[in-house]
């Protein structure tokens, strides 16, 4: 009697054995918690229908308010000081405020987290980029803009190069540093969401990378104009110079424009031979993940399904639009033509205010807080580079093009 209470209170002790039978059923009541943790966790990690749509109407409703302060805010500023500064101030920031302001409000309400399945930042943004290709005219690029392609080409490749190295010897993560190497070379978020797409990297990763391009893409639309006109540069350097180093189109299209409408025509063509080559890059980076950086010692070499499984299928889109845009223009009379690829532009923007806008609630301190202070100082530093090594080239390139 005495060896019961012991083997009872815990079976291993005072010697006592333990049979097959009570090893079957501890493992059968063990493996019985596992699975109903398992399905819970999968219950609450499992986004409702509801949830979903939810979700969706909140990104809607501030894309329409976006939208909203965008066409009316420089008309509200039309007799003020702010006037010049109102009309430069593009869509993506008043997108962001509007998305972290309710990142805020959701978070209060404990509601952020349930409807974060509809904030479908790379949906949004991968169609954006789709649609932005309809836009690029390519042989208008390569007959009329041969040194804009000579700078991208060449500016890509060292401040991507650059960025990329540097983020090597601070030790940032792989894919952290293909992002933020993308975003600062190329132009910014919808470079980062190509190369994400490639290196499959981290919903968060995007999210802080995106954050990034913002957060120095705002200061450059009155700077560099302000330092064009320092420096004396001609329309065309000055154009060339922000076309090259602005990461958005919106903040490219909004400092051109203070810069004046000759700097503006070359900026927006520098910027769209750049986006042009979002593609190309792309596709470097998903060869040298797949068969580099995730290739351990002595595995088979990669197949080409695995390739194509994990290549962006949206940058083909891209180009097929490009394609596509380019040849249509080309058969259709030029009014109906610029009509229909304003409509197209116009749609392309709302998919840009709405992953701008899922961003905004998507943003984290937290995620912040963990990427630490090497990140800042990788793109920060890229962006230096970018500034002289695009200031050199713009001079080099186009100090005798004219329009």
């Amino acid at each position: 009697m005495s060896d019961t209470p012991a083997r009872e209170g815990n079976p291993a002790a005072e010697g006592s054995v333990v049979t097959a039978s009570d090893e079957t059923g501890a493992d059968a009541d063990a493996s019985a918690r596992v699975t109903s943790e398992t399905a819970a966790l999968q219950a609450i990690s499992r986004p409702t229908v509801g949830a979903i749509v939810a979700g969706l109407a909140v990104v809607i409703v501030l894309g329409a308010l976006t939208r909203y302060f965008d066409t009316h805010v420089p008309r509200w500023a039309a007799d003020t000081p702010f006037k010049r500064v109102a009309k430069s101030i593009e869509f993506p920031v008043y997108a962001i405020a509007i998305g972290l302001l309710g990142n805020v409000i959701l978070s209060k309400l404990a509601l952020r987290d349930r409807l974060s399945a509809g904030f479908r930042t790379e949906f949004f943004i991968k169609t954006g980029v789709v649609l932005l290709g309809a836009s690029i005219n390519l042989k208008i690029l390569v007959t009329a803009a041969g040194p804009s392609i000579v700078q991208a080409l060449l500016l890509i490749t060292v401040v991507f190069g650059f960025t990329w190295w540097l983020g090597g010897r601070l030790g940032l993560d792989d894919k952290l540093r293909a992002l933020l190497s993308s975003a600062v070379s190329i132009c910014g978020v919808s470079a980062a969401i190509a190369a994400a797409g490639a290196v499959q990297a981290k919903r968060e990763q995007i999210a802080y990378a995106a954050s990034l391009v913002i957060i120095f893409a705002l200061p450059s639309i009155f700077v560099l104009p302000w330092l064009a006109d320092v420096l004396g540069l001609s329309d065309a350097v000055a154009g060339a110079w922000i076309g090259g180093n602005i990461d958005t189109t919106a903040a490219v299209a909004a400092s051109g424009a203070i810069a004046g409408e000759k700097a503006l025509q070359i900026a927006t063509i520098v910027k769209t031979t750049q986006n042009a080559l979002i593609g190309i890059v792309a596709i470097a980076l998903t060869a040298y993940f797949t068969l580099k950086v995730e290739r351990t010692a002595g595995a088979v070499r990669p197949s080409l399904r695995q390739f194509w499984d994990r290549f962006p299928k949206f940058v083909l889109g891209f180009v097929a639009a490009s394609v596509i845009g380019t040849l249509y223009l080309q058969s259709a009379d030029k009014k109906s033509g610029a009509a229909h690829i304003l409509i197209i532009n116009d749609l392309r923007t709302w998919f840009l205010i709405f992953a701008f806008v899922s961003i905004g609630l998507e943003f984290s301190l937290r995620g912040l807080r963990e990427a630490g202070w090497r990140p800042i100082v990788v793109f920060g530093s890229a962006v230096v580079v970018n500034l002289a090594v695009g200031l050199g080239l713009s001079v080099l390139l186009f100090r005798n093009f004219t329009l």
